[in-house]
């Protein structure tokens, strides 16, 4: 008799809340999430400006602090861990690309790569950065600062260091809102595909539906909370 193993989650929140303090009293920016996403999985997040995706994607990342709520991360429990700990938790298992690149200007596009995995302790991050540099079509780019490159060829150095170390959860806000359309398509197919090679779990935000469509699932959002749930198409898992 055979048995297939159950899909196990990476990402658990359970009654989520985030509230912050303003002028006008309290702003309640997260309404109670319940989530669960499967490790190797990929997760589209859409909805308007304000409904509470890049804030639910950064209490994922350990980056805000629910105010109510359980969080898991890979076995983690975010409430048991202070900041120190969660960044190293961060630096092995997660990998995070922003729609603004966030390189080091003084650093060359290998050095923005290789030191992540320096701090992480790793002996050979220099030969790692080159690989995934050489993965993203960078080879020829290894000691070229920002400023040198093209938005595309940046976010090509920010999905390079993302991946670099290998993490089992890859959280992407809006990689595609700073690029032209032949760039972004560019950074898709990237991102897709690094995520199929190393088998990592994708929560991806965008404004794009089309593009969120290419996920296995597709939530939207309205008002701190998951309004929706959609199934994908997963086309770029299915095409590769």
């Amino acid at each position: 008799m055979t048995s297939s193993a159950s899909p196990q989650p990476i990402i658990q929140l359970q009654g989520v809340e985030l509230s912050l303090p303003s002028s006008a009293g309290m702003v309640h920016i997260l309404r109670g999430i319940d989530l669960t996403v499967n490790a190797g999985e990929s997760v589209g997040i859409v909805g308007p400006s304000g409904s509470g995706k890049s804030t639910m994607v950064m209490i994922m990342a350990g980056l805000e602090r629910a105010s109510k709520g359980r969080v898991v991360v890979d076995g983690a429990d975010y409430a048991a861990m202070n900041e120190d700990a969660l960044a190293l938790f961060r630096r092995g298992s997660i990998g995070i690309v922003f729609q603004s690149f966030h390189l080091i200007p003084a650093m060359t596009a290998l050095e923005n790569v290789a030191i992540p995995l320096e701090l992480a302790g790793r002996s050979d991050a220099f030969e790692r950065a080159r690989a995934e540099l050489e993965t993203v079509g960078l080879g020829h780019r290894l000691s070229h600062y920002p400023s040198q490159m093209s938005g595309g060829e940046q976010q090509r150095v920010a999905l390079a260091r993302a991946f670099a170390a290998e993490p089992k959860l890859i959280l992407a806000d809006e990689p595609t809102g700073n690029l032209d359309g032949a760039n972004g398509r560019a950074v898709v197919d990237l991102l897709f595909g690094a995520q199929k090679r190393l088998g990592t779990t994708l929560v991806l935000i965008t404004h794009d539906a089309h593009l969120a469509e290419h996920c296995h699932r597709v939530l939207r959002m309205e008002d701190g909370r998951i309004a929706s749930e959609t199934t994908g198409t997963s086309q770029y898992q299915a095409a590769q």
